[in-house]
């Protein structure tokens, strides 16, 4: 479903429409009982209700189509929604039976626990969600970003809420936690987001990290008990509710024409809150710093001084992962090398690697090196008889010889099929002969293949490098040595001499 579309299935959804107009009507009711904050303050409270309900019903829907940790996510809301109606529906009762002027839209203590309470439930549920491949030094990353932003958060909350000559801190500390919390929780939102593995869709969760900052802001501008203020102070304390129900709600509508309604592509979780944490806390001190040397100073300082170690923590556990992911580069590098350089099936140099090698080598010293080359005579009749496995088998077996025959320092390689080559380095012609020898003693003991013994018949072609000698040249003559080898029949070996060319043939 494209994006315009989205749009209209929400707004054309009775349930979003419903809950959009009855925060505008609480909204004209704020306006017009503007000289009676008693009835504003009513008007708040009954209110919130049908909002609450909405959270709990739309989060607990969400929860019965959804499986796994995501259905955990959000019966953990539903819990919390069900926390803020009661508390809500105990404080609206109180300001009905109350003596007027001794409410206002701070809650007493049974609404504030209730609130709190869910609220932390929200965000524990938010920042534990879990990730496959999250290692534990990632997770540990997460914590301390979370840390960061909370500490940031309850900064700016001091900055706003506490006053020289306070006596009374219990509200300053409640106002803190609040507001930390909350930016938390918004902060644990969208790094859910950016992991792309979210209980809920990017459009859902926009609404739910709004009301996080609208609950923050409505601590700084809380009407006192008594005071008449203007409906736009008590939208911005009633958006929240309405921003957190609507959440679930769009994940449900989602739900209804999205066959995968939980997931997203995955993007990079990319960690730049932390660092936008230390410039808000430094624009505090700012803010704080010419009204002198007092307690709300040092209350930033303090704050941070806490960010600025939970961040270099961050980049110890940083500078960890970058250490592990050049580590694992290097690794994959050096298997990407070794694929590109080694025959699969046995472990030898493949065709490519041996040129290089013979080219070195004929770049170091011209004069000793030599060249064999190898093909297996009725390796066909072996594949169609006892099939390609058996024949593979055979394959390794020979490799395995080879290793076992030639020197330290030597090279032997597959060329593809049944055709092999052996680069030999610091050696002359009778070497290469006693090279080639012991490899046909062990290629003569029969390999036990699919039940039956086979020997491992092959003609060995070898050849020593001349001056001005390039590997063209070099692998030419062990090849015509090698096809000498097989014309002259089971059983021969020749040596003859044509010019400053040895060739040497053996069967």
């Amino acid at each position: 479903m494209k994006g315009a579309e989205r749009l209209r299935s929400w707004i054309r959804d009775p349930v979003i429409s419903a809950a959009i107009l009855w925060t505008g009507l609480a909204t004209v009711l704020f306006y017009l009982l503007a000289a009676n904050a008693d009835r504003q303050v009513q008007v708040f409270w009954t209110f919130q209700l049908p909002l609450d309900t909405l959270l709990v019903i739309s989060s607990w829907q969400v929860s019965r189509i959804a499986s796994g940790a995501v259905r955990r996510f959000w019966r953990v809301l539903a819990s919390s929604g069900v926390l803020f109606l009661f508390g809500d529906t105990f404080q609206t009762v109180l300001t009905f039976l109350d003596p007027p002027g001794t409410w206002s839209t701070t809650g007493g203590l049974v609404q504030s626990s209730c609130f709190a309470i869910g609220l932390v439930v929200m965000v524990v549920a938010t920042l534990a969600y879990p990730h496959p491949g999250r290692t534990g030094r990632t997770r540990l990353a997460f914590w301390l970003d979370s840390a960061s932003v909370l500490v940031a958060g309850a900064v700016v909350a001091w900055c706003f809420a506490a006053h020289p000559g306070q006596d009374d801190f219990s509200d300053l500390a409640a106002t803190l936690a609040a507001a930390g919390a909350a930016i938390t929780a918004c902060f644990g939102a969208v790094k859910m987001i950016l992991s792309g593995n979210a209980p809920m869709r990017k459009t859902a969760a926009i609404t739910m990290m709004a009301a996080a900052a609208f609950t923050a802001l409505g601590f700084f501008v809380a009407p006192e008990p008594g005071g008449a203020l203007a409906g736009s102070i008590y939208l911005i304390r009633l958006m929240p509710s309405l921003l957190v129900a609507l959440g679930p709600r769009i994940q449900l509508v989602i739900a209804k024409f999205d066959p995968a309604p939980f997931t997203e592509r995955r993007r990079k979780p990319y960690s730049l809150l932390p660092y936008g944490a230390i410039a808000i806390v430094f624009g505090a001190l700012i803010v704080v710093l010419p009204q002198g040397v007092d307690f709300r100073l040092w209350g930033v300082v303090v704050g941070l001084g806490l960010i600025c170690a939970l961040v270099a923590g961050r980049q110890l556990v940083a500078f960890h992962d970058n250490t592990d992911l050049i580590k694992k580069l290097r690794e994959h590098e050096t298997r990407l090398r070794h694929q590109a350089l080694t025959d699969g099936l046995t472990g030898l140099a493949n065709r490519t690697h041996f040129h290089e090698q013979v080219e070195a080598a004929l770049a170091t010293d011209i004069q000793r090196t030599s060249v064999l080359l190898i093909d297996l005579d009725g390796f066909k009749q072996v594949n169609d008889s006892f099939g390609h496995a058996a024949g593979d088998q055979l394959l390794i077996s020979v490799a395995d010889k080879m290793r076992a025959a030639v020197r330290d320092g030597d090279l032997p390689a597959r060329f593809g099929g049944d055709e092999f080559g052996i680069l030999l380095r610091d050696c002359q012609g009778p070497e290469a002969e006693q090279t080639a020898q012991r490899l046909l003693a062990a290629l003569a003991e029969p390999v036990s293949v699919e039940g039956a013994r086979i020997v491992a018949n092959a003609s060995i072609g070898a050849a020593g490098a001349e001056p001005g000698d390039g590997v063209s040249a070099v692998i030419r003559r062990a090849d015509v040595a090698m096809y000498a080898a097989k014309s002259a029949g089971k059983g021969t070996w020749k040596r003859y001499d044509t010019g400053m060319e040895s060739v040497g043939s053996f069967h």
